[in-house]
Order: C-alpha cells, then sequence, then structure tokens
C-alpha cells in the first residue's frame, strides 16, 4: 500500500509542487497553505502529529498519487477542515480563494449537529450527502481519507481503529467508483485492514 507522507512542511511540499504543476498553481498551493497552518495554529491530529502534515498528505496524495492538476481541487484540499476546525468562515475562504474553492470546502465540511442531533448520525448524513456530489468535492474527500486512512494503525483504541475501518469501507470508497487511481488505493489499504472488518 502506497503511503503519502513526504510533504509534512512547507517546504518539502514546495519542491514537490514544483516538479509537477504550473508556477501559478504553486503559487496559489502556497498561499492556501500558509493560510491554514495560520489558522489551525497548534492543533494536533488524533494521532498527535501537527495538524498541517494531514493536509499536506491529501495534497501529496491528490498531486503524486492521482495526478491531480486542478488548482480549485488541490487548494479545497488543503482548506478542507477549515470551515469545520477552525472560526474561519465559507465567506473567508470565498472572499480570498474564489467560490469555487469555497464550494468544495462546503462539500465536505461535516456541519455542526443542531439541538437533540446526534453527532455520529449527522456524520454519516454528511458522507451520504457525498454521494450526490460533484466530481471535484470527491477527489477532496477520497485524499482528506486517504491522509487518515494510510495512519489508523497509529490509532491507540482497537475500537476506534474499527470503526474508523467500517465507517470508510462503507461511505467513502464508494466515492472512489469512476476514480480508477483511488479505487485501486482503497482496495489495497482494505486488503491490508482487513483484520478489523472481521
Amino acid at each position: 500500500m502506497e503511503t503519502f507522507t513526504d510533504w509534512h512542511t512547507a517546504a518539502a511540499a514546495d519542491a514537490g509542487l514544483r516538479e509537477r504543476l504550473p508556477p501559478a498553481t504553486v503559487d496559489l498551493l502556497a498561499d492556501a497553505i500558509a493560510f491554514a497552518a495560520a489558522k489551525h495554529g497548534d492543533q494536533r491530529r488524533p494521532t498527535g502529529a501537527p495538524y498541517l502534515e494531514h493536509l499536506l498528505e491529501a495534497l501529496q496524495a491528490l498531486v503524486e498519487g492521482a495526478r491531480v492538476t486542478d488548482p480549485d481541487v488541490l487548494a479545497a484540499a488543503v482548506l478542507h477542515d477549515l470551515v469545520e476546525d477552525t472560526d474561519v468562515t465559507p465567506d473567508e475562504i470565498a472572499a480570498r480563494f474564489g467560490p469555487k474553492i469555497a464550494e468544495l470546502v462546503g462539500w465536505v465540511t461535516i456541519p455542526e449537529p443542531e439541538p437533540g442531533e446526534d453527532k455520529a448520525q449527522v456524520k454519516i448524513a454528511s458522507f451520504k450527502h457525498l454521494a450526490g456530489a460533484p466530481r471535484e468535492a470527491k477527489l477532496v474527500k477520497l485524499a482528506d481519507r486517504l491522509s487518515n486512512a494510510q495512519g489508523l494503525r497509529n490509532l491507540k483504541r482497537p475500537e476506534r481503529q474499527r470503526a474508523y475501518y467500517a465507517q470508510t469501507v462503507d461511505y467513502i470508497m464508494p466515492l472512489a467508483a469512476g476514480e480508477p487511481w483511488f479505487a485501486a488505493w482503497y482496495a489495497d489499504w482494505q486488503a491490508a485492514h482487513a483484520d478489523l472488518g472481521s
């Protein structure tokens, strides 16, 4: 199973991006990376790793793995957790990066539960909603989940690993239909983690 963990700093990402993308796209992504880094601040992933690493892993998977070159998709991958995990609003993203990128971020943002709503059920409903998303939004979600899924064994609690595995198989892998590279990656991932489904 191929992993994407080489771009854990802005400098490493910049070098990789310059090998593969036009200067204007690299400049856009540098701005997105700097903005995301500033807004996420010292947030950490459940594994304890700096949050920016997750965003850069998603970006690397899209660029090196899936060979995506669409600047809107790539920028949205870097910015995808801002509305969900910081005080950044969709309007701020639209003003700085354009309405298309803000729309893609909106598709992958899990909304806050309303009073009386179950947080887990809201999350599942959000995943189901992605079935009707545009291709670009599905690519962002597939890259987002790939970053987390490739480090699944780093989660300390086995029950959390099993739940994340099941959620990925049930709701995220179907989004890869029609995306051969992602479909193959997730098939390899599923085989490597099959013990979590038993």
